[in-house]
């Protein structure tokens, strides 16, 4: 390797753990004030471990509000959401990849024109309808859209379309030959090869679900009901700017999806990368 390009990509490592780091400093902030003393959250330097380290935000935390119940809340809607997402996606994927018809290339190109579309545009109309049939203040309007393919569930049917195209057709047929139906091949051929986009789409929809604050914020107005971003925007107004608590409450808002990112991380990147961009 010569010197220019050694230093070339020298400066480009550099650049990138810079910014990284510029990245990561609110996460560590807010994870080491975590277990600070209250007093000691806003000291100077910022960055600087807890000492001692202590867990009175956290029990403050749970003092004050029904964490317990924000917590299940948010993992009944995100869990059901990311089932409503993997049963649209693998569907609707698997009909345009191998189902033929007339005019399937023009819904293919409408589906994907949707996701131009801001959220905020049909948000208005949404509501509306919602509240016509009884839909406001129950999680309805947070799940059952994942299912029928629409809440932002149309990158999914991207890429699984994309994955259904790039398995050989040859499987199918062979399949086919030894008296398989359509269905039994979806299930016990198709849907075991698209393992690495199963869980990719699975870990890209429970993110979105369990940090999405602005559906639960317009259509749940029981705080009985609330998920965790909306609790944890709530508390600070409810309670005051109590720092200490707030930041135990982001800590474990965040401990959920950093373990299944980890968890599923190897899948996770092998699935974006065997996502072909086939047509």
């Amino acid at each position: 390797m010569s010197f220019r390009r050694y230093f070339t990509k020298t400066v480009m490592y550099v650049i990138l753990v810079f910014f990284g780091m510029l990245f990561l400093l609110p996460f560590i902030w807010m994870l080491l004030g975590a277990f600070k003393k209250p007093d000691a959250i806003m000291t100077i330097p910022p960055i600087s471990f807890p000492h001692p380290v202590t867990v009175v935000n956290f029990k403050q935390a749970f003092q004050l509000a029904p964490i317990t119940r924000y917590y299940f809340n948010s993992l009944v809607v995100s869990v059901l959401s990311t089932v409503g997402a993997l049963f649209s996606a693998t569907v609707v994927g698997y009909g345009f990849a191998r189902l033929q018809g007339r005019g399937k290339n023009v819904l293919f190109f409408i589906a994907l024109s949707s996701m131009m579309i801001p959220a905020q545009v049909t948000l208005f109309p949404q509501y509306l309808l919602y509240y016509k049939i009884g839909w406001v203040n129950t999680y309805l309007p947070l799940i059952i859209p994942t299912f029928l393919g629409v809440s932002g569930t149309t990158l999914f049917i991207f890429l699984m379309r994309q994955f259904f195209l790039s398995i050989p057709k040859e499987i199918e047929e062979a399949a086919a030959i030894d008296g398989c139906s359509t269905l039994s091949t979806f299930f016990r051929i198709m849907l075991p090869l698209t393992k690495p986009a199963l869980i990719t789409v699975a870990l890209f929809e429970f993110v979105f679900s369990w940090n999405d604050f602005f559906g639960p914020l317009i259509y749940l107005n029981n705080s009985n009901l609330y998920t965790l971003p909306v609790a944890v925007a709530t508390f600070s107004s409810e309670f005051g700017l109590e720092l200490g608590p707030l930041l135990a409450m982001s800590v474990l808002a965040l401990v959920p999806v950093l373990i299944l990112f980890f968890i599923g991380q190897r899948m996770f990147v092998q699935g974006i990368v065997t996502t072909g961009l086939k047509g």
